[in-house]
């Protein structure tokens, strides 16, 4: 049986209460979002813990109904934001506006990155917060999904996304968004410009202290997810692109080793063939256009990853803190 243990006593006094603000980044699903604040808000109340939701738009095919958020009687969460994009960028992106128009305008001691699905449950959002105060403040926590429930064939190429990512980049990444940054380390991330292709391997790239805590994953409020076998290799090309230029030194290094082997089997068949009978006529200078030709190809490839290395550090960028503000179309105060 899976458990997560709270203890009432981390947080103490009313005037002592954690302000935590939560970014949730929604594509359409405004009745997910209304159900999320409900649950929340029973939970921060009893915590003690005062909110801020900043819900970001990312370009929905319909505006959520007003009405959808009326007479809701919240009391934990005391003000509720949207920040509308003017195009569609994706998950990962919206959730990088968020944390530089967070940093930018909001002040707490916590920003919490969750989904609005019921994926991200309310419980561990507790849990979270618990750990960060546990930390003094010092380190991003991240929520590492020790159950999953997708399909066999969906875990198998998620075993085989983190396998390798390893082996690229020589980091582990078995999180996904659902984490909490003190709010003292957020002007740090918010101009990581990795961030701008995939959260956690930002992070990760950052260097910021982080570490994780157990979860398990929640049920859907409605619908199902849109993550399929195209998002998930698009999410993971995303998480390996950040540590480019690891990734091209590595290559490199592997191509310089295949260079060299197929060098030694060249001098290999041609002293066969000048200090023994054993050569096939014909079959030396065979092996050997065959060898030259591949080392030229590796020779080649070599280079592309020498100028991907290059290209890397040269590139400064999407800066967040910089450069958020041209995909915003408006804030919307809900209440």
């Amino acid at each position: 049986m899976f458990n997560i243990e709270f203890h009432d006593n981390f947080i103490s006094t009313e005037d002592n209460s954690q302000e935590v603000i939560f970014i949730i980044p929604v594509f359409n699903d405004w009745k997910s979002v209304r159900k999320l604040l409900e649950d929340l808000d029973t939970l921060l109340t009893r915590y003690k813990i005062l909110a801020s939701i900043l819900v970001v738009d990312d370009a929905s095919n319909f505006p959520e109904e007003q009405r959808l958020f009326d007479n809701m009687g919240l009391r934990a969460i005391k003000n509720f934001k949207i920040l509308r994009l003017k195009r569609n960028i994706g998950h990962q992106r919206a959730i990088t506006i968020g944390l530089a128009y967070t940093e930018a305008f909001y002040s707490g001691d916590m920003v919490l990155v969750m989904d609005a699905d019921g994926e991200d449950t309310p419980q561990d959002c507790i849990a979270l917060i618990q750990k960060c105060v546990e930390n003094d403040y010092r380190k991003i926590i991240f929520a590492r999904r020790s159950q999953r429930s997708e399909s066999f064939l969906f875990k198998l190429f998620y075993r085989a996304y983190y396998t390798t990512y390893h082996l690229l980049t020589g980091f582990d990444i078995r999180v996904g968004n659902f984490s909490i940054i003190p709010f003292n380390l957020l002007h740090r991330l918010v101009v990581v410009s990795e961030l701008w292709n995939h959260y956690a391997a930002g992070v990760l790239k950052s260097k910021l202290m982080n570490d994780d805590i157990n979860t398990r994953r929640g049920t859907r409020y409605y619908g199902k997810s849109q993550m399929n076998f195209t998002s998930l290799i698009t999410h993971g090309l995303s998480a390996i692109s950040v540590h480019g230029e690891i990734v091209g030194v590595r290559l490199l290094i592997v191509s310089c080793m295949m260079i060299c082997l197929m060098i030694i089997a060249i001098l290999i068949v041609v002293g066969i063939r000048l200090t023994t009978n054993l050569a096939i006529p014909g079959w030396t200078s065979y092996i050997v256009t065959i060898l030259l030709s591949l080392i030229l190809q590796v020779f080649m490839i070599a280079l592309s990853f020498i100028f991907l290395v290059l290209v890397g550090r040269n590139n400064i960028g999407f800066i967040p803190s910089r450069d958020y503000s041209y995909f915003i179309l408006s804030v919307e105060d809900i209440f």
